[in-house]
């Protein structure tokens, strides 16, 4: 066969190597973004500031679909099923990376099934007490744990959030032993915390921090990297003598594994600039966030080392869900 004949053929009917036609004239027809919370939710206002920007980038409109439900595993399997095009997107956060770790049973695999694209935002949680605890550090905390096994009270979002593991997360570094209220969803979680019915938790800094200059809550350790900007005062939990203790909760864009190259670098260069935009980052920021923007090896670099950590603390924790 002449293989030169065949390939000018492909050439002359358009068809070229498989997935190259496609990628050259992506977008051409409208993107769904698939979240997997309800719509007014930390997230689905993040992923539609996104949308609206990306509408004008791309030329075609940028549609979020909200697929909420067993803990965003049904937006989860649904993108991951869909046709690695670009037309279909997820949206995810922390949860993500947290789901393969705690459930028995998932129809993905998000590491195998996604390809990260780019991380919108992120924001960290904050180790609060409140403040009629006689503690004024992580040191204080740990201690008085010690003293009184089981007397003191955290609470959560619910079993295996991110507010649950941090906690877990921190009693394997520590040695602390605590009892659990878990609550369903983050609000009554720190209403428990703010009346005193529980003693201490992992909270978003963006809910925390205003409690804090109130006086109702108090700030103990930030579970990230750095300080946080927004309360600068309160020390890293690596700082305050937890060594390596982190959670972040954060936004990004995946698209389905195997999705075309050209594609995922133009989704990417639109992200980012997307996060640039100052109205954007200023907007990301009223929500409480930082925003990201990273490359899309950076996050998935990230990613894996997430998806790791979570399944070795709900793995040594026993936290698992059906």
């Amino acid at each position: 066969m002449n293989h030169s004949f065949v390939f000018a053929a492909m050439m002359a009917m358009g068809a070229a190597w498989p997935g190259t036609a496609s990628a050259q004239e992506y977008p051409a027809k409208p993107v769904r973004v698939i979240v997997g919370f309800p719509a007014g939710g930390g997230s689905d206002l993040i992923a539609r500031v996104f949308a609206q920007k990306l509408t004008g980038a791309l030329g075609q409109t940028v549609v979020v679909e909200n697929r909420p439900g067993a803990s965003a595993n049904i937006a989860a399997e649904l993108a991951a099923r869909s046709a690695p095009d670009g037309y279909t997107l997820l949206f995810a956060n922390s949860t993500l990376s947290i789901s393969p770790a705690v459930f028995r049973k998932l129809a993905y695999e998000p590491v195998r099934d996604f390809t990260p694209i780019s991380m919108a935002s992120s924001y960290p949680f904050v180790l609060a007490v409140h403040p009629s605890l006689p503690v004024r550090s992580v040191g204080e905390l740990v201690a008085l744990a010690k003293a009184k096994p089981g007397a003191l009270d955290y609470a959560s979002a619910g079993p295996a959030t991110m507010s649950h593991l941090a906690m877990q997360m921190m009693r394997l570094k520590t040695g602390v032993e605590l009892g659990h209220l878990s609550y369903k969803g983050a609000a009554p979680a720190v209403v428990s915390l703010m009346s005193g019915e529980t003693q201490l938790a992992f909270l978003v800094m963006p809910v925390a921090h205003p409690q804090f200059k109130a006086g109702k809550l108090r700030g103990l350790g930030v579970a990230a990297k750095t300080r946080s900007a927004a309360a600068p005062e309160v020390p890293t939990m690596n700082e305050a003598g937890v060594e390596g203790h982190e959670a972040v909760q954060w936004n990004g864009f995946f698209a389905p594994a195997r999705t075309p190259q050209a594609i995922l670098d133009r989704l990417h260069r639109e992200v980012a600039k997307t996060v640039a935009a100052p109205e954007v980052r200023q907007r990301i920021e009223a929500e409480g966030a930082t925003p990201v923007g990273n490359t899309p090896s950076e996050f998935a670099a990230f990613f894996r080392a997430e998806a790791a950590k979570w399944a070795d603390v709900a793995r040594h924790s026993g936290t698992k869900l059906d």
